[in-house]
């Protein structure tokens, strides 16, 4: 029989304020949707402009984030204690900071007088994958980090017991089975990405079709300008769907599930 605990009857209601006070903002953003509307807001050019350039530099980003995501993840995972602390502090410090001191330290790299200036990415496309990717990485690595933790190393052991190299232990063993972890660290750094706005408004800025993604759309529709506030409306209901579908893929990926 599965343990259920001994949770004190008097926590009950505090916690279901608090569930409260996060599902009746949503109730209230659903029950404002213009249903009679909602695909012609969707579908509407600027609508579909941004939703374009979210879904596609967010992909982008994505890859990005697994391309040296994922070895840096290993790297931490499989490091000593103590330096395996320290680099998860690092990459754990852009979750604490606001999204707009993102912004400005890319500004500060990538400005026309930073270090990297003579690029000329601010307020470009490819700026607005370089905030994804500041944003979304940490969620990245640590999702693998803590899968390839879980999974030990007494199998890769035994695979180098075997005469297995260094390379083939990862291809056969390490990386299959942390699959789960990197699968959900792939989902959350793809809808962290599309959902990204400080750094981005900061460092990329807001030209329609060119650096306007969907979460800059919405933030310009309810400041009088831009789409329509109908649009906005559905637009915010679309990357809610995106969270929930998120968080429902994530859960079927993670081992376990329903026992």
């Amino acid at each position: 029989m599965r343990a259920v605990g001994y949770v004190p009857r008097w926590l009950i209601l505090p916690a279901v304020a608090g569930l409260l006070f996060l599902l009746v903002p949503l109730t209230a953003l659903i029950a404002r949707v213009e249903w009679g509307t909602l695909v012609g807001d969707v579908t509407s050019d600027a609508a579909l402009s941004a939703l374009g350039l979210s879904l596609s530099t967010g992909a982008i980003a994505t890859l990005v984030c697994a391309v040296v995501g994922i070895p840096l993840a290993l790297v931490i995972a499989r490091s000593p204690a103590r330096t395996a602390a320290l680099l998860r502090a690092l990459v754990t410090v852009p979750l604490v900071l606001p999204p707009m001191v993102g912004g400005v330290a890319l500004l500060y790299l990538f400005g026309r007088n930073g270090w990297f200036g003579a690029l000329g990415l601010p307020f470009t496309t490819p700026a607005v994958v370089l905030a994804q990717v500041f944003v979304a990485l940490p969620f990245l690595v640590l999702a693998v980090e803590g899968a390839l933790r879980s999974t030990g190393v007494e199998f890769e052991r035994t695979a180098a017991s075997l005469g297995a190299s260094r390379a083939t232990i990862l291809r056969r063993v390490t990386l299959p089975l942390a699959a789960p972890g990197i699968v959900a660290g792939v989902v959350l750094c793809f809808a962290r990405a599309i959902g990204e706005f400080g750094a981005t408004a900061l460092f990329a800025g807001n030209r329609p079709g060119v650096t306007q993604t969907m979460p800059l759309a919405i933030y310009t529709a309810f400041n009088g300008a831009g789409v329509s506030q109908g649009t906005a409306v559905a637009l915010s209901l679309l990357l809610l769907v995106t969270a929930v579908a998120v968080l429902l893929l994530v859960r079927g990926w993670r081992p376990g599930v329903g026992r």
